[in-house]
C-alpha cells in the first residue's frame, strides 16, 4: 500500500513540472495541404469523430484535384485496429480519392472484422494524404 502512495506522489510531483497548454491553442496538426484535428469526445466510449481537411479549405484553388486519403487506428503495438468511415456516405477511409475540403470521420469503437469493442487504453490514428502522414493520440475509456 505504501508503494501505491509513493507512486501517486511521484506522478503528482511530475505533473507539477509539465507545461500547461494554452486554452486558445489550436488542436489541429497541420502540414501543407492537410490538417488533422483531435478526435471528440476524447476520452470516449463507445464512439468518436475525427475532423480532418485536405487541400487548403476554405480557399481551395484547384477544386478538381483529387487527394488519396487513408485514416487508420492503431494500438500501442502498431497493430491495425480499425479503419474509420467518412461521415455522410459511410465510405471506409482506406486509399480513397476525395476533393479539397473539410471532413469528419467516424469510428464506432469496434475492432476491425470482429465486431467487439476496443479495449480501454491509448490508441493512435494516422491520416495519410498523398503519402504524407499525420498522427494523433486518442483514449478509449470503459
Amino acid at each position: 500500500m505504501n508503494r501505491v502512495w509513493t507512486a501517486l506522489g511521484l506522478v503528482l510531483a511530475l505533473t507539477a513540472f509539465m507545461p500547461r497548454a494554452s486554452q486558445a491553442q489550436d488542436t489541429r496538426d497541420k502540414k501543407p495541404g492537410m490538417s488533422l484535428g483531435q478526435n471528440y469526445p476524447n476520452p470516449f466510449n463507445p464512439e468518436t469523430k475525427i475532423p480532418f481537411s485536405v487541400g487548403e479549405p476554405p480557399t481551395c484553388t484547384d477544386n478538381g484535384k483529387q487527394y488519396r486519403v487513408s485514416l487508420k487506428v492503431y494500438n500501442l503495438l502498431s497493430q491495425l485496429v480499425a479503419v474509420p468511415v467518412l461521415q455522410g456516405p459511410a465510405t471506409p477511409l482506406d486509399n480513397v480519392a476525395i476533393q479539397c475540403g473539410e471532413y469528419t470521420a467516424y469510428w464506432d469503437g469496434k475492432v476491425l472484422n470482429t465486431g467487439r469493442e476496443a479495449a480501454s487504453g491509448v490508441y493512435y490514428y494516422r491520416l495519410e494524404v498523398n503519402g504524407i502522414p499525420l498522427l494523433k493520440k486518442m483514449i478509449v475509456v470503459k
